[in-house]
């Protein structure tokens, strides 16, 4: 006996999600549908609001419900320093630090030529008219420590640089609390080459 069409349907959506093979979106879909119809009304009414009001901030690219979004129009934060992130996810955990207080920077993905994302793809222009726009004063990037990211990171650098503008990484190195014996290798290189004089 075959899947209804919808049933199949919703399930082929669902793997659009990140993690979610075809096991996990059959059973996703037969619990919206046999346990928690109300749960899959909300979801589908929740989809639908969110793609019709969400847009991307005119200036640092993030979501939005307006053209300017509230951290860009606040005045409390420093419009000299901007700092780059791969994803609003990425900025939200920047924000849970409490350690900066400047501006975004959302790319919205990384530099990833085997996925066929180029610097185009990113829609640098947006970046680089924000960067250059006579407030900002240091780029700070905060891009992923992954390949793609370091590329990215590399790319934006030059980009950036040519400019006159002062760029900066954020740093990478033990964890904190972390002890070194249980701290892999690369990350205890990437300390020792990025360690900082106390006197």
């Amino acid at each position: 006996m075959s899947t209804p069409s919808s049933l199949e349907s919703l399930i082929e959506a669902l793997r659009c999600l990140p993690g979610v093979g075809p096991k996990s979106a059959q059973r996703m879909a037969y619990h919206l549908m046999q346990s928690d119809r109300p749960g899959a009304k909300r979801l589908a009414d929740a989809l639908h609001l969110a793609l019709g009001a969400l847009k991307h901030c005119q200036r640092c690219n993030t979501f939005t419900e307006n053209d300017i979004c509230d951290r860009c129009r606040s005045s409390k934060r420093d419009p000299s320093m901007l700092c780059v992130v791969e994803t609003p996810v990425d900025m939200n955990m920047m924000e849970q630090t409490h350690a900066y207080s400047g501006l975004y920077f959302v790319l919205m993905g990384r530099v990833s030529p085997l996925d066929g994302v180029g610097p185009r793809e990113l829609q640098l222009e947006q970046l680089l008219a924000r960067a250059t726009d006579g407030q900002v004063e240091e780029v700070i990037l905060a891009t992923n420590f992954t390949n793609e990211g370091e590329v990215t990171a590399h790319y934006l650098t030059e980009m950036l640089k040519n400019r006159g503008l002062r760029v900066s990484r954020i740093a990478r190195g033990v964890p904190v609390g972390g002890e070194l014996e249980y701290v892999d290798s690369g990350t205890l290189a990437q300390a020792v080459r990025e360690r900082k004089s106390l006197a």
